[in-house]
């Protein structure tokens, strides 16, 4: 029996600056909500499912709950590419949940069986890569996705289609309105397309905000020269300075040049030490250095921003501009856009 494809890497999309019309590339494109979740390619054969992420790291583990959908709601042989997902909120008020989602990748056996059970996933296909005996990459995806479609008769539960337009206004409304449920932008695949691993052959539209941001510290580069990142900070309606993220990706000769910048605003104690604090470390790093030099709050950076996730940035931000003409004091939360709520059923329908 013919192995099916598995594990690949999964083909990615490009960032382009807005919903592109619907005949701008060759054999025309279709739109589909962009989903905040892990990447995973899903393989069912001899009675087992295996879940892939975008790297190829086996997550299968993680996710117990999931498995036992997948063989239930998916063909006894297939490989199917899509997102996994956690669902937070109550009916008519629903929205993903990245925070939740993270917290499920943990060492833990008896860790992984109370958070299947506390924060179950989801997972929404969009792409078919196989399908019995045959590999499906070298079609078009209007044929793959015609053949998605006739297997996703029989999901139901926590395994969802994702839905797709042709029509350019609907996904210019979804970039809008979906962000309300916590999806973070729209995905526009080329109809003639082949599935091309790991090339980056679609396009994606995301959220792009500006901030201004108080610059609280840095840390020092890998390399031991130069600022590696800047941490970033708003002020909450208490008027505490909160951590909201960091600027990281600067040339090796902006790094040493940040440091010179930055020197007057180094915090010192009374014996004239450079202070420094630290933030909490992440789960997904444990081993990594997250102590800072310690700066007065008083340089401003505006940052462009795709979404926020709770009281942080959702990724690293990007480097816009110094603002010397803002206060420091004005940097507050009431700044950010929220947007408004959306029901993530209704997407999901």
């Amino acid at each position: 029996m013919t192995e099916l494809p598995f594990p690949l890497q999964p083909m990615l999309a490009k960032a382009v600056d807005a919903v592109p019309d619907q005949d701008s590339v060759p054999g025309g494109l279709v739109y589909e909500p962009k989903w905040d979740g892990f990447r995973a390619i899903i393989r069912i054969q001899d009675g087992t499912c295996e879940i892939g992420s975008r790297g190829s790291k086996m997550l299968t583990r993680y996710f117990p709950e999931l498995v036992d959908a997948l063989l239930e709601h998916l063909p006894e042989r297939c490989v199917v590419d899509g997102e996994i997902v956690v669902r937070r909120g109550e009916p008519g008020a629903e929205r993903l949940d990245w925070e939740a989602l993270s917290q499920r990748i943990h060492p833990a056996e008896s860790r992984i069986r109370l958070l299947a059970a506390r924060t179950p996933s989801s997972f929404v296909a969009f792409d078919l890569l196989a399908i019995d005996e045959t590999d499906l990459t070298g079609l078009p995806f209007r044929d793959r996705r015609e053949a998605l479609e006739g297997i996703g008769r029989s999901f139901g539960g926590a395994i969802h289609l994702s839905q797709v337009t042709r029509d350019v206004g609907l996904a210019r409304r979804w970039l809008v309105e979906f962000e309300g449920a916590g999806l973070d932008g729209v995905v526009a695949k080329p109809l003639a397309s082949a599935y091309e691993p790991n090339k980056r052959r679609m396009l994606k539209v995301k959220h792009h905000r500006s901030a201004d941001t108080v610059v609280l510290g840095y840390r020092v580069h890998t390399s031991g020269q130069g600022v590696g990142s800047l941490l970033l900070g708003l002020y909450d309606e208490d008027g505490v300075l909160q951590n909201v993220g960091g600027i990281s990706a600067f040339s090796a000769k902006r790094r040493l040049e940040l440091v010179d910048e930055l020197e007057q605003d180094v915090m010192l104690d009374d014996d004239g030490e450079v202070q420094r604090g630290a933030t909490e470390r992440s789960r997904f790093a444990s081993g990594k250095d997250v102590s800072y030099v310690r700066l007065h709050p008083r340089r401003v950076v505006e940052v462009r921003y795709d979404q926020m996730e709770g009281s942080r940035f959702r990724h690293t931000v990007q480097f816009e501009r110094w603002r010397p003409d803002r206060d420091a004091d004005s940097c507050t939360f009431d700044q950010l856009e929220i947007p408004a709520a959306y029901d993530l059923s209704r997407v999901l329908a």
